[in-house]
């Protein structure tokens, strides 16, 4: 009974769609651009965020940093306040390891740019990573080729370097280039590991652009108190120590470490991966407001375009109601014929629009390299859902007007 009600309803609707092409046309054309523009903000804005929250992960989430400046943002930012405050400097990350239990593994790093060159080859904005030994403990170094730092190299300020996937590939093309020698800020550095390839970060520096330095050879190169070069204590919390537990303690160690007086301020920042990731919600729940607020309007326009036409349709067809009628059609038989209408008009152009989205991402995806764009499944779905409720809503008090049609009024009205 339902399914023969469902399918008689769907032929009509496809029937009477079919007749009035045109005017079905112009009907779903607000739908369309209504789910274009929600599920392309959407599709846009999940890709940038999984993408931004991969690179807010791989700064590790159990990873604290001291720094000079804190990872707050917005009008009320009051940088003046921090404008006189010291840089962190390897001589406060050996005390740092010494008075702070909490902390499994410590490391200091400084990041300048510069030009990296191999005979005739050279890559431009090079991220020259000034780093101690431990800098892999905190934060992953994944070696797809030769190998990391050894401590004595660390320490004795050897001139080696471990380098990115795009300088590899700029400087030496498919040569191995472990043991060959390339200059960086005027230096010979001896290559003994390539990073494995891990694409654009939107935060912070590039992993494949990256020259790992040992700091005690960039001493040389870089000024490591220069507040321009961002120096950054790095400390990775204890396994089962939360990031809020080492904070606490690190403050007091900072504290110790830079004699601050009972009633004076921090003179420090200390950041954690959790300050951006709230910021990056903040950020994308503005932008999906923004996406509501300008596919509803077209969709509104859409749903008053269907409802529309769905009482133009009654009218022109109530002589044909009142024969259906007259032959037994039931109220709800004429009711669903008309929803049935409505929901296929709002369903076909929501599907157009998720089409029209869907190429829309195989054309930026083609232009875009940092971002991996795609339309999940939950956009699939969310655009379709829509789709169907303003069919619904928007069909059916001409739907409902139809059914209610007294049938010899309905014969006689032609």
């Amino acid at each position: 009974m339902v399914i023969t009600l469902l399918k008689e309803s769907f032929l009509f609707a496809i029937r009477a769609l079919v007749a009035n092409k045109l005017r079905s046309f112009l009907s779903l054309l607000g739908i369309t651009i209504g789910i274009f523009a929600i599920i392309s903000v959407f599709t846009m804005t999940d890709s940038l965020e999984s993408k931004l929250r991969d690179s807010v992960k791989s700064l590790g989430d159990d990873v604290i940093y001291i720094q000079k400046w804190p990872w707050t943002f917005g009008p009320d930012y009051p940088w003046w306040k921090y404008m006189d405050r010291p840089v962190p400097n390897i001589s406060e990350l050996d005390m740092v390891k010494r008075l702070c239990t909490k902390g499994e593994a410590f490391a200091f790093m400084v990041d300048a740019n510069g030009t990296a060159k191999y005979k005739s080859n050279s890559v431009e904005n090079a991220d020259m990573v000034c780093i101690s030994h431990d800098y892999n403990q905190v934060r992953a170094c994944n070696i797809v080729n030769g190998r990391y730092l050894t401590e004595a190299e660390s320490i004795a300020g050897k001139p080696v370097c471990v380098i990115g996937n795009t300088i590899a590939d700029g400087l030496f093309g498919s040569d191995d280039p472990i043991g060959e020698y390339i200059k960086v800020r005027g230096s010979k550095l001896m290559v003994i590991g390539v990073l494995k390839k891990e694409g654009e970060s939107m935060i912070g520096s590039n992993v494949d652009t990256q020259v790992l330095i040992p700091i005690n050879f960039a001493r040389n190169l870089v000024d490591l108190r220069n507040d321009r070069f961002e120096p950054v204590i790095l400390v990775k919390a204890k396994p089962g120590i939360s990031n809020d537990e080492l904070i606490d303690e690190l403050t007091g160690v900072m504290r110790t470490v830079r004699k601050l007086k009972p009633i004076a301020d921090d003179d420090f920042a200390l950041n954690q991966t959790s300050m951006l990731s709230s910021q990056v919600n903040s950020l994308f729940d503005v932008v999906g407001i923004a996406g509501w607020v300008i596919g509803g309007f077209s969709i509104l326009v859409g749903g008053f375009g269907i409802a529309n036409i769905m009482f133009v349709s009654v009218k022109e067809r109530t002589n044909l109601i009142g024969i259906q009628k007259s032959l037994g059609a039931k109220n709800y038989f004429i009711l669903f014929q008309f929803l049935s209408e409505a929901v296929m008009l709002s369903l076909i152009g929501g599907i157009i629009g998720l089409v029209i989205t869907f190429t829309g991402t195989l054309i930026v995806g083609q232009f875009m390299d940092s971002v991996e764009v795609h339309l999940t499944q939950s956009n699939v779905i969310l655009g379709l859902t829509i789709s169907i409720l303003i069919g619904v809503v928007s069909g059916f008090v001409p739907s409902y007007n139809a059914s209610q049609l007294d049938p010899v009024e309905a014969i006689r009205s032609n």
